[in-house]
């Protein structure tokens, strides 16, 4: 009973963790949750620009060509990308671009909180989980 009870704790305190997958879909969404031909519109972005914003857009077309730059580091694409979005579009562009698109907070710092969201859901669902088992498994002395 004991070993079932450690596994389980093994296991929730493993599945607490952030999956690298989780990182490619805040990496992917980050992309797709963005109409990147109304964004050059509004800004009135060069031509310049709005092929390096595609070109930024393609860089990482899959997981894997992804996970091979941030596989030691998965919280580093949200700096990374969002650097080169400033570069590209110069500060008071990128100033609009993030009062459009992220409320005006920076947008990193948006990803980092739905990332710690993900991590207390998923605390909340273990520890509901914990409870259920302790409950049906409960050793009473009758």
């Amino acid at each position: 009973m004991k070993k079932i009870l450690i596994a389980l704790m093994l296991a929730g305190t493993f599945g607490l963790t952030y999956a690298q997958s989780d990182y490619y879909n805040d990496y992917r969404r980050s992309i797709t949750d963005v109409n990147w031909q109304t964004v050059a519109a509004d800004l009135l972005l060069s031509v310049a620009q709005t092929n390096q914003l595609n070109a930024l857009n393609d860089r990482y077309r899959d997981y894997d060509s992804w996970n091979r730059v941030y596989v030691s580091n998965p919280d580093r694409w949200r700096e990374d990308r969002y650097y080169e979005i400033e570069r590209i579009l110069g500060r008071e562009k990128y100033t609009k671009f993030k009062t459009k698109y992220y409320k005006g907070q920076n947008p990193v710092a948006v990803y980092n909180r739905n990332k710690n969201n993900y991590k207390k859901y998923k605390s909340k669902q273990y520890k509901e989980y914990k409870k259920e088992y302790k409950k049906e498994h409960k050793k009473g002395h009758h």
